[in-house]
């Protein structure tokens, strides 16, 4: 198979397990709250699973774009923004604080799956700009 096929493979493989850690991983704010913090329980193995999910995209995803040689479409750049909106969503979402009201958490939650959506959205429709 040819190298880029592999990686790109690679890279929605990640993908699909940054959507199912982000979905299992809500759960945690629902049920099992303590205060204003997530449920504990299994929290080890989420965190695990969502940051190696998203290393494992950005990686690729930086492969990718050196394979290609930089030569990207403007919807890209919407991507990389929404990617970055996602990151900083889920952070505030899960941060370590219980100054963070649980309905914070959750909104960071809520931003975080409109922009996985709006990600996915780009990716499928490819939107021609200009």
């Amino acid at each position: 198979m040819e190298t880029q096929l592999i990686i790109k493979i690679i890279h929605m493989c990640g993908v699909a397990l940054g959507c199912a850690a982000i979905f299992i991983r809500a759960f945690t704010l629902f049920k099992g709250t303590q205060g204003n913090l997530p449920n504990p329980a299994g929290r080890k193995f989420f965190v695990a699973m969502q940051h190696g999910s998203m290393t494992l995209i950005a990686v690729t995803g930086i492969i990718l774009l050196f394979m290609k040689n930089f030569d990207v479409q403007p919807w890209f750049y919407a991507k990389v923004v929404l990617f970055l909106a996602l990151l900083s969503s889920l952070s505030k979402a899960y941060k370590k604080d219980d100054t963070v009201l649980l309905v914070q958490r959750r909104a960071g939650l809520f931003i975080a799956a409109v922009a996985l959506i709006f990600i996915i959205t780009l990716v499928i429709i490819k939107p021609v700009f200009g």
